[in-house]
């Protein structure tokens, strides 16, 4: 959750309503951060921090053994019916909960070994054996663990040797991988491209510009955030279902296989020694993260859930920048430094003026645009959790005077008078992040394991704040596309682009790991243009007034993009336009003459009228939201009869919605889209290519209209049907696929992304 749980919110707003009108009006008045951090923290008072450990009680990160025994009894019986990747989550979730003197910690370490043996993770299985035995695994058992280390040697050797053949994309079968995750050979090159300056106008603030021609796809950004915090339970990824398996299948958060720290995918997480929530990936990431920022959260685990995500995120911003960069930050910017943070050709990514964290410092807090009771919010949040910091042990040693940190005896005595600006900082990062913060998407693998097609859906991981994308201004139709990847090292782009930055400074040159983003050009960009993101409201899913309004409540702007300037003068200056197409925008057709509909007016609950004055049928709201969920709930049945290997009763109910669906929905319809993709992935599970082929045809006729022809959606959704067509043996329709999604994929993801490697192979093989 980005804002503190509903109980937290309550408390507060009451506090606020119960402020005498005279502290509300001196509180409302005042115009800096400093002022509003002190306010806040004079009128917190114990029972707000009693009533915090009360809510927290609800998120506990204790170690328990009892809970620990419980994931292993999960995990035996996911072991059991051969599902071996829920069985290994449901160890590692048992490892995390398992205090360091518990028996449960080396019985699911070895637990958890057994599942890599099968899952074929040979070196992993031996790595769990020695955690397994150094943590005091049962004498009498040993003999097992010892049997299991004998076949992991004698298969080691032949598994490498088999994952060296097992490199030819060819070998595997058609079904692609997360592309946000799919690592490339070499090394990340991050910072801004030599085509892009940073320019800086009154009315615009810091922004990037074009210099010089940037093709479609050419990397504009590539670039690390300067903190990020999982989102927990916002990613339920399916434990995949074994050959013999017919439970519904386990669901996981977020929390449960990726690293807290870099976000990578795993199945053997590395706990905290100390708390049963954070995980990692590796010891690496683990000190890593402790160093930084978990040696502080740690006691406070249970309250930083409760507090919500950007809470959680605004403290990390502080605790990494420190008492040093943040008093540098404060002060005015000089002279001699005014030039290196206001030329247009400084690369904040890479500026050794203030670095990364001046141009985090200055992004926009909007304290004057917040309302009055949601800044109270923030504050007293903040206050209330610099208080619970302060009792937790001494302060953080980047925010100490002394040079070897405070006093190891700590408590409230090492925090000075002058600390209180660390709290300052986090209400600072608190309120900028409303406005500049970033959610981390990445595909997710929504198929079932043995499936001959891919499915996925993109899902949001994290929230994490980006230095210099933050400069990016909003576009509902904008000129470039992101791509996320977690962990691993990353290319962006191909022999072609690397030749084009070989001229560039030579700080676009950095090795990096871990969270990064890549923007690339969505379309030709031409010199003096503006580089634009979109911030949410697209011009392709929503109309304008509805744009501007969310873009209003969240930004504190009127968005005036081509597209908001284009649609308010069609709106002021109407066309003529063919009968029948005023409300195709909509998607929903006329019972009675199959015309399109639209709305009465504004007014959410006035309902429908036929656009054809020959028809002008109405029907109301309730009447076609109540036809839309019956739809979708059908649909949603459907779903889960695939997922319980019965496709034929799936089928019959997908083809008996799908009859009442086009009595309602027109082809472009997203729901209508959402249908046809599912008939087909029923189709393709009985084994009938073509049948499934010209279902999901239908359905990227949908995607097309919703996202647009250049769309990612749509590469995506052409890549599935390269695979059907593939799979049919209809090797026509397969060649002549191929060509789009590659120049899609190719154009929002890189020519290293995993699907075009599968592509390629298709084609040889198709070609062969």
């Amino acid at each position: 959750m980005n804002l503190p749980c509903v109980q937290w919110q309550d408390h507060v707003a009451q506090k606020w309503r119960a402020l005498e009108p005279k502290l509300k009006e001196q509180f409302t008045s005042l115009l800096e951060i400093d002022d509003v951090f002190r306010c806040g923290l004079s009128l917190v008072r114990q029972d707000d921090l009693d009533f915090l450990q009360q809510v927290s009680a609800l998120y506990s990160v204790q170690k328990d053994a009892e809970l620990a025994a419980k994931c292993r009894v999960r995990g035996n019986s996911s072991f059991k019916t051969k599902n071996y990747t829920a069985a290994a989550l449901h160890y590692s979730k048992g490892i995390c909960f398992a205090p360091s003197t518990s028996e449960q910690l080396s019985l699911c370490y070895a637990n958890r070994s057994a599942t890599l043996y099968h899952l074929q993770h040979y070196q992993e299985c031996l790595d769990d054996i020695d955690r397994a035995v150094k943590n005091g695994y049962p004498s009498h058992l040993l003999h097992k663990l010892e049997d299991r280390r004998t076949l992991c040697f004698k298969h080691h050797s032949v598994h490498e040797k088999g994952r060296e053949d097992d490199q030819n994309p060819a070998s595997n079968d058609c079904k692609g991988s997360d592309t946000a995750n799919s690592p490339s050979v070499g090394p990340l090159t991050v910072g801004i491209c030599p085509q892009v300056v940073v320019d800086s106008t009154v009315e615009k603030g810091r922004h990037l510009v074009a210099v010089n021609r940037i093709a479609a796809g050419e990397v504009i950004l590539t670039e690390r955030p300067y903190s990020c915090v999982l989102l927990p339970g916002m990613e339920e990824v399916k434990g995949k279902v074994g050959r013999y398996g017919r439970e519904r299948e386990v669901l996981f958060g977020v929390e449960d296989r990726r690293c807290h720290r870099c976000l990578t995918e795993t199945l053997i997480l590395v706990p905290c020694d100390r708390c049963s929530y954070s995980r990692y990936c590796s010891t690496g990431c683990q000190q890593e993260a402790w160093e930084e920022h978990h040696r502080w959260e740690c006691a406070l685990g249970a309250d930083l859930m409760a507090m919500g995500v950007m809470s959680q995120l605004a403290l990390r911003v502080a605790l990494k920048a420190g008492l040093k960069n943040f008093l540098l930050a404060r002060e005015p910017i000089r002279d001699e430094h005014k030039e290196c943070f206001n030329n247009h050709s400084s690369d904040p990514s890479t500026s050794s003026c203030g670095g990364s964290y001046l141009n985090v410092y200055n992004l926009l807090h909007h304290l004057n645009h917040h309302s009055p009771a949601l800044r109270f919010m923030c504050a007293v949040t903040t206050a209330t959790l610099y208080l619970k910091l302060s009792k937790a042990g001494p302060p953080p040693v980047s925010w100490s005077h002394t040079p070897h940190g405070p006093n190891k005896e700590g408590g409230d005595a090492d925090w000075n008078a002058e600390l209180w600006m660390l709290g300052s900082a986090v209400l600072q990062h608190i309120l900028q992040l409303r406005c500049n913060a970033q959610a981390i998407v990445v595909l997710q693998d929504t198929g079932a394991t043995n499936s001959p097609v891919q499915s996925n859906r993109e899902i949001r991981i994290a929230t994490a704040v980006f230095p210099t994308l933050s400069l990016l201004n909003h576009s509902c139709c904008p000129n470039t596309s992101l791509v996320f990847s977690t962990g691993g090292i990353i290319e962006p782009s191909g022999s072609a682009l690397s030749a084009d930055f070989s001229g560039g400074e030579a700080e676009w040159r950095h090795k990096a790991q871990g969270v990064n983003v890549t923007v690339r050009a969505a379309k030709l960009i031409t010199p003096g243009q503006e580089i634009l993101h979109c911030y949410g409201p697209h011009s392709s899913r929503m109309v304008t007034q509805e744009r501007r309004r969310l873009l209003q409540e969240q930004y504190y702007f009127l968005c005036q993009c081509e597209a908001c300037s284009q649609q308010q003068q069609d709106m002021e200056e109407p066309r003529q336009q063919e009968p029948g197409t005023e409300g195709r925008d909509l998607g929903l057709l006329c019972i009675k003459c199959k015309g399109s509909l639209k709305k009465r007016s504004e007014d959410r609950e006035a309902g429908f009228v036929c656009s054809r004055s020959s028809c002008s049928h109405c029907m109301s709201s309730s009447d076609v939201n109540n036809s839309l969920q019956e739809i979708r709930v059908n649909m949603e049945k459907a779903v889960e009869l695939m997922e319980t290997d019965r496709p034929g009763e799936a089928l019959r109910l997908l083809k008996k919605t799908l009859c009442q669906s086009g009595l309602i929905l027109a082809e472009a319809h997203p729901l209508q889209g959402e249908l046809a993709d599912a008939t087909a992935r029923a189709y393709a599970s009985m084994g009938d290519w073509n049948s499934a082929a010209s279902h999901l045809e239908r359905s990227a006729v949908a995607i097309a209209s919703q996202f647009g022809k250049e769309s990612v959606e749509l590469g995506r959704q052409l890549f599935k049907l390269a695979q059907l067509h593939f799979n049919g043996g209809s090797r026509g329709a397969a060649l002549s696929v191929i060509p789009k999604v590659r120049r899609l994929l190719c154009l929002h993801c890189g020519p290293h992304c995993h699907e075009l490697q599968e592509l390629k192979a298709m084609e040889d093989c198709l070609q062969g």
